[in-house]
């Protein structure tokens, strides 16, 4: 068991917390707006993920396997709403701005971001395909074993997503001088974009 803990902790941190649009997000979301006012979108990338944990074990992954075009809609509407994001981000106040408060994005936008993006179901269908946490053989063990691995990857989600937010926040002091916070916001949106087309084409 300890075996295949360490195993999924690993397989977890690579899907999940790896550079793509939603860490991305959240980094460019702490570097212009500030840890304290990125917390929301934090906590709707993170209920979004569960959310999508929660349909992949209950079979919608496959759904998108069966039906690609569904996925590729979700997929190109997940990109457009990252660019949307990007956008939101790159002409974005300095962070110590009082009426840039509204600016940041909210819990909606991260919900959103996980919820309508098929990579989110596809990393968990690839998870419980190959990384389900194995336990004793009982007649509630399948429900136990994938609700104990869809919680250890979203502990696993949360804490890398916390790191990409500190990470963020380290640039956050930068943003005060304006050419300089003009680059690093640009920098930081054309990140997610990248991330995006990374994603869907790479």
């Amino acid at each position: 068991m300890a075996t295949a803990m360490a195993s999924l902790v690993l397989t977890a941190a690579l899907v999940l917390g790896s550079p793509g649009p939603a860490p991305v997000a959240l980094a460019a979301s702490s570097a212009t707006f500030g840890l304290r006012r990125s917390l929301p979108f934090y906590v709707g990338i993170m209920t979004g993920l569960a959310l999508a944990a929660l349909a992949s074990a209950a079979g919608l992954g496959a759904l998108f396997s069966h039906f690609p075009n569904l996925r590729r809609v979700l997929e190109t509407l997940a990109a457009l709403y990252i660019v949307y994001l990007a956008y939101r981000i790159a002409t974005a106040s300095p962070p110590t701005d009082p009426s840039n408060a509204g600016g940041a994005p909210r819990f909606r936008d991260g919900l959103l971001l996980n919820v309508i993006n098929p990579k989110s179901y596809a990393a968990f269908l690839a998870i419980f395909s190959q990384s389900i946490l194995p336990l004793e053989s009982t007649p509630w063990s399948t429900p136990w074993a994938y609700g104990l691995t869809a919680v250890t990857c979203l502990v696993v989600a949360a804490s890398t997503n916390i790191v990409w937010m500190a990470s963020g926040q380290l640039l956050t002091s930068s943003l005060r001088r304006p050419h300089t916070a003009r680059l690093i916001r640009g920098v930081l949106a054309t990140a997610m974009v990248a991330a995006v087309l990374w994603t869907m084409f790479g």
